[in-house]
């Protein structure tokens, strides 16, 4: 889970000390916490009334329990949502962005495409892929944002070409064929197959 966030360009902090979480939780000043109920020495309904005491942080309660009265119990005490286990990781990406962007002003800004495990960060040309951070390289990034901004439709090779180096005048179109296939290998290495498509005699798709 920790992973999957930092992926989506979180800075991610876990609780290690349980008999002193709240005081970690002050000490790093997150702007969301994910509390689950079942932890040692107390459990999460006693640290977020704790945390409500000294924060107004968003909090989101992680559960196995789907009792009625644990969702009501975590909301009376100051949550502001409930996951219950298990869940998909993207609805708990979904669902962290949602109160982020309630919450912040800069939540609303924050722009991200995503596509079959793959997210692009365009605020700073990041990448990964299931949770794990892609080392592309400049043009690599820029060939999968193309790609990416125009899902489902197909790519001119000439297009690409004009995006990386604004023009095609002086560039050898063997060079974007490799850049594509080390981005396929780097993708496939993350364990996206199949993700960027070639169209013969025009182009590439993602789909």
């Amino acid at each position: 889970m920790a992973a999957h966030l930092r992926g989506w360009g979180c800075e991610v902090q876990c609780a290690e000390d349980f008999q002193n979480v709240l005081s970690d939780c002050l000490a790093f000043q997150p702007q969301l916490v994910l509390m689950d109920i079942g932890l040692p020495f107390f459990d999460g309904y006693h640290w977020c009334e704790a945390l409500r005491r000294h924060s107004k942080v968003p909090v989101i309660f992680l559960s196995s329990a789907s009792d009625r009265m644990d969702i009501v119990m975590a909301l009376s005490l100051g949550a502001d949502d409930f996951i219950v286990k298990p869940f998909d990781l993207r609805v708990l990406t979904a669902k962290v962005r949602a109160l982020l962007r309630r919450t912040y002003d800069f939540a609303a800004h924050v722009d991200i495409i995503e596509h079959r495990g793959v997210a692009l960060n365009r605020a700073d040309a990041t990448a990964s892929a299931n949770g794990e951070k892609l080392e592309l390289t400049k043009n690599e990034y820029r060939i999968l944002q193309v790609l990416f901004e125009n899902r489902g439709r197909v790519v001119r090779r000439e297009t690409l070409m004009e995006r990386l180096w604004e023009t095609d005048s002086f560039v050898d179109e063997n060079t974007l064929s490799v850049n594509v296939a080390r981005l396929r290998r780097k993708l496939e290495g993350a364990g996206v197959e199949a993700l960027i498509q070639t169209k013969k005699g025009m182009g590439y798709i993602v789909e």
